[in-house]
C-alpha cells in the first residue's frame, strides 16, 4: 500500500499501519521506507505480492527524513528495507549503522561485484554525463571531466550546488582516481568557469545552456532522458541545441551512480526483507525499477526498450567498485568547500 499525505502524516500513517499488520498476522509482510517514487514502482511491488503472497506496506518520504527516523525509532524500528538514490545517500545511511549484510548467493550472482557492497546493493545505474551547445563549443574542449576546469572556459559551466549527492559522488570518483591535490585544483578550476552561482537542479542546468545562460552543464543521464522523452513542445526546443558527451571514454569511463537498498539493522522481517532484495534483482524487476527513472538495470543481462537511452547509445562506464570510491564522500564535500563549490 502507498501513503500520499504529506511526509510527517504519511509517516505516521505508515506506522500505524504497520502496527495493525503485525497484529494481525493475516500475511507474511515486508515493510519498506523508499525514497523513489515513481509510477511504474506500483507495478512492481504489485508483482512482488502476487509472487511470493507477501504484502508490501511501504512509506515514502524524502531520504533525510527517512534515515531519521530509522535511527530515531532504533530496534523497535518496522522497517526491513531502505531503498534511496544516489550512493552518497546509501553510504550516509551505512555508516549511520543502520543496515545489516543480506547474505545472498542470488544477489551475488546477479548483481555486478563492483554494484555491491556489503551492506548494501544497487539495483540500477545512471550516468554523470556531460552536456554542451553544439553551435557554441568545441566538442573536443569537453571530453573529459577534467576539461570543465580548463580555463578556456571560464564563464560557461552551469552545475548545481557543491554540496548535492549527485556532484559529491562525481568528487568521490575523482578523488579515488586522481587523488586529493589534483582533485582539489580540479573543483577550483570548475568554480572559477561558473557562469553563474550554482542553482537548481539538473534540468534547470540543461535548460539554462539551451537557452544560452552557459554553455556547459552537467547532469545525471536521466534528466537528459527526461527531456528527450518530454511531450512538452519547449523541452524538444531545448534539446535540439544540445550534445551529450560521454565523458573519460579513453581513460576510466564515465562515472555511474546508483539506486540501491539494504536490508536494516533491526528488521522484524530479515528473511522476507531478503527475499524482496532478491526479487528486485529478477529480470522483470530489473525494467520496473530502471526504466521508470529512465536508467539502466544494474543486472548486466537486462535490456530496457528506453528509446531516449537507446538515442544516447552505448558507452564506457567506470567500474570502479562502490565501496572503494563512496568511502570518499564526505572528504569530497570537505574538498569543494575548500575550493568555494557552494
Amino acid at each position: 500500500m502507498t501513503i500520499t499525505q504529506r511526509p510527517t502524516t504519511r509517516l505516521l500513517a505508515g506506522a500505524l499501519l504497520f502496527a495493525a499488520a503485525a497484529a494481525a498476522h493475516a500475511q507474511p509482510v515486508v515493510n519498506v521506507y523508499s525514497a523513489r517514487h515513481y509510477q511504474t514502482d506500483e507495478a512492481l511491488y504489485a508483482e512482488f505480492t502476487k509472487e511470493t503472497g507477501i504484502k508490501i506496506n511501504r512509506i515514502e518520504g524524502k531520504e533525510d527524513e527517512l534515515l531519521e527516523r530509522i535511527k530515531n525509532e532504533g530496534a523497535s524500528s518496522p522497517a526491513d528495507v531502505f531503498i534511496t538514490v544516489d550512493a552518497s545517500r546509501l553510504t550516509m545511511a551505512d555508516q549511520a549503522g543502520v543496515f545489516q549484510p543480506a547474505q545472498s548467493k542470488l544477489l551475488e550472482a546477479r548483481i555486478p561485484a563492483h554494484l555491491r557492497t556489503p551492506n548494501w546493493i544497487a539495483f540500477s545505474t545512471r550516468a554523470r554525463v556531460i552536456v554542451y551547445n553544439k553551435t557554441r563549443v568545441n566538442p573536443e574542449w569537453v571530453q573529459t571531466y577534467e576539461d570543465l576546469a580548463n580555463p578556456r572556459l571560464k564563464g560557461q559551466l552551469c552545475v548545481r550546488s557543491g554540496s548535492h549527492p549527485y556532484n559529491l559522488s562525481l568528487g568521490a570518483a575523482l578523488l579515488t582516481h586522481d587523488g586529493e591535490a589534483k582533485t582539489e585544483a580540479w573543483a577550483k578550476g570548475v568554480v572559477a568557469n561558473f557562469a553563474r552561482a550554482p542553482k537548481g537542479g539538473d534540468t534547470d542546468q540543461l535548460k539554462a545552456v539551451a537557452a544560452g545562460e552557459c554553455t556547459v552543464a552537467v547532469a545525471n543521464s536521466y534528466y537528459v532522458a527526461r527531456l528527450m522523452r518530454s511531450k512538452k513542445p519547449e523541452d524538444l526546443r531545448a534539446m535540439e541545441s544540445l550534445t551529450v558527451v560521454w565523458p573519460n571514454q579513453k581513460s576510466w569511463g564515465t562515472h555511474v551512480n546508483v539506486s540501491g537498498a539494504g536490508v536494516l539493522k533491526n528488521a522484524p522481517n530479515k528473511a522476507n526483507a531478503i527475499r524482496f532484495m532478491e526479487y528486485l534483482a529478477s529480470d522483470p524487476a530489473q525494467v520496473y525499477f530502471a526504466d521508470g527513472n529512465n536508467e539502466w538495470p544494474a543486472v548486466k543481462s537486462v535490456a530496457v526498450k528506453n528509446p531516449a537511452l537507446e538515442q544516447l547509445g552505448p558507452f564506457k562506464a567506470d567500474e570502479l567498485p562502490l565501496e572503494k570510491w563512496s568511502p570518499n564522500i564526505a572528504a569530497a564535500q570537505q574538498l569543494f568547500d575548500r575550493a568555494g563549490w557552494r
